[in-house]
């Protein structure tokens, strides 16, 4: 076996890493590359299950639905680079997807709508109406000054108090509805002041340490 590639299973699945047994289903595929995308990048190591067990693939066929998945089921299209790999007779394709910051890429959910995800540890998440918000804010923001109000020192000692805060805990102690305590908290991050951290239990917001 190839020591590049047995580097990459012994790694096991992660932020950054993900293993396809097959493709089997292209709109599925698509929130694979447009999670990585919208995250750190990543690579997809199709023909090798979860348990890093070599099973091979189809190369062609599999490209075929790889760029089809790209091409037709995330906007803007993922562009992506493929390395074939022969392992003992069986072949594995690697997958490289690089990070795009400029753009938020979008594939369709089980239900047919488009939508934003990202990668969280090994898993693709929905991105929340709240992380949108904050992506579009960092990428589109325009200068601000940097100068804090009372109500934005209010929410900064609670967090500091806190830690991992929400946004109706913030509004509630700072006594400001939640659209307006969503809106302050999200030019915080703008300004660096405070992080976004997105977990499995919900969306957080902590002191950029």
């Amino acid at each position: 076996m190839s020591k590049h590639i047995a580097n990459l299973i012994r790694q096991g699945e992660h932020q950054k890493l993900d293993f396809k047994h097959s493709i089997s289903d292209s709109k599925k595929i698509a929130r694979s590359l447009a999670a990585f995308t919208n995250t750190q990048g990543g690579t997809l190591l199709i023909g090798v299950k979860d348990n890093g067990n070599v099973s091979g693939v189809n190369s062609d066929e599999e490209y075929y639905m790889l760029e089809g998945a790209a091409q037709m089921y995330c906007k803007p299209e993922v562009k992506f680079e493929v390395t074939r790999w022969e392992i003992n007779g069986k072949v594995v394709l690697e997958v490289y997807v690089k990070p795009d910051a400029k753009h938020l890429y979008k594939a369709p959910d089980k239900s047919g709508k488009w939508k934003a995800y990202f990668r969280l540890d090994d898993e693709n998440m929905l991105a929340t109406p709240l992380q949108v918000k904050i992506w579009k804010a960092i990428r589109y923001r325009k200068p601000v000054l940097f100068s804090l109000t009372h109500q934005d020192n209010a929410l900064l000692d609670f967090i500091r108090t806190k830690q991992r805060v929400t946004v109706d805990e913030c509004s509630r102690a700072a006594f400001m509805s939640y659209r307006e305590t969503e809106k302050r908290l999200i030019n915080l991050v703008v300004l660096g002041v405070i992080e976004f951290k997105l977990t499995q239990e919900g969306d957080f917001f902590d002191i950029t340490p």
